[in-house]
């Protein structure tokens, strides 16, 4: 062998073996916490990539039950994990709930008076509201059950404007699109210069962020080691900063 063909085996043997970097397939809620956290796992472990794929979770959910390559799901709901669990995508053992939300409706911040409770949004006041889809958005599925409990949903529905995820629909709010939307607590945190805070929506149980380690994932092994540190003091502190709570 060539002296160049010796170093070029030399390099490639020194280059850590993940280096390919670890896929996370995280709710769009998560996209500020998260990229911090991938920050701080890359710091406590040289050499480590993260790369985050941020969308509604049910759209991650299809897009792992189509062969996407993803290591580590992470679900702004229950119903979608459990959707993900039945189609035999994740890895056994690995899927914990890491932390919980609330839910909001926030309006313009120029917004005089507004809604102040879930029957003022079938109010003159609000004509268009924004909603993310319920057949694959887990805060317009909450949005929608909160809504039906208190049977408004028939007088609010022809004033929705359906979202793709909740960050389309905090982004209508902050551009004066839309009259109000809902958004959970740490998206309003995330934009509070843009939007304001109307009212605390109460939902049935609990809203609840688990993440599991994906049956398909080729570095299991880093793969754990990244939910682990998700759950870990540090990882709960950084969750906490962006107004997440403890499960």
């Amino acid at each position: 062998m060539t002296r160049a063909g010796l170093v070029v085996l030399g390099v490639l043997a020194s280059l850590p073996a993940y280096a390919a970097g670890l896929t996370v397939s995280a709710a769009s809620s998560l996209t500020e916490s998260f990229r911090e956290l991938g920050a701080a796992y890359e710091k406590a472990h040289p050499g480590a990539r993260v790369d985050f794929n941020f969308a509604a979770s049910g759209v991650l959910l299809q897009q792992i039950s189509r062969g996407a390559p993803v290591d580590v799901f992470a679900s702004a709901d229950e119903v979608t994990m459990d959707q993900a669990q039945r189609q035999g995508l994740l890895a056994a053992g690995t899927r914990e709930v890491f932390a919980v939300n609330a839910l909001w409706v926030v309006v313009p911040p120029q917004t005089r008076g507004g809604p102040r409770s879930l029957k003022d949004l079938a109010g003159a006041d609000v004509r268009r509201l924004a909603l993310g889809n319920p057949d694959s958005v887990p805060v317009g599925r909450y949005a929608k059950g909160a809504l039906q409990a208190a049977g408004l949903w028939p007088s609010v529905q022809g004033r929705i404007v359906t979202t793709q995820n909740v960050r389309q629909s905090l982004d209508y709010v902050a551009r004066g699109e839309v009259d109000a939307g809902f958004v959970y607590a740490t998206d309003a945190q995330a934009m509070a210069g843009r939007v304001r805070r109307a009212f605390a929506v109460p939902v049935s149980g609990r809203i609840a962020y688990p993440l599991a380690v994906t049956r398909a994932s080729t570095q299991p092994a880093e793969a754990r080691r990244f939910a682990t540190f998700v759950r870990s003091a540090q990882g709960q502190a950084i969750l906490a900063r962006h107004g997440f709570g403890k499960p």
